[in-house]
């Protein structure tokens, strides 16, 4: 059985913790972190370093919202 990819996301998702998958040359390339934005078919993903990942709507093939990530064990 072929595992299914969906895009279950929305703009009304914005702010929500996401994963997605994206088509890139040679492969894919995946982003997990905060929809900060979905304007004019470009999404704006931060992901937990802090930077940003811009992904074209049309190169996405995956997507769905996750639950919040577990808290980082504090350093002694």
């Amino acid at each position: 059985m072929a595992a299914r990819l969906t895009v279950a996301v929305t703009k009304a998702d914005v702010g929500a913790r996401i994963t997605t998958r994206r088509r890139v040359p040679g492969g894919f390339r995946d982003a997990v972190g905060i929809l900060e934005s979905w304007e004019t078919g470009v999404l704006r993903v931060r992901k937990r370093d802090g930077t940003v990942v811009e992904i074209v709507e049309e190169e996405l093939v995956a997507a769905k919202v996750v639950p919040a990530a577990p808290p980082r064990p504090q350093r002694m």
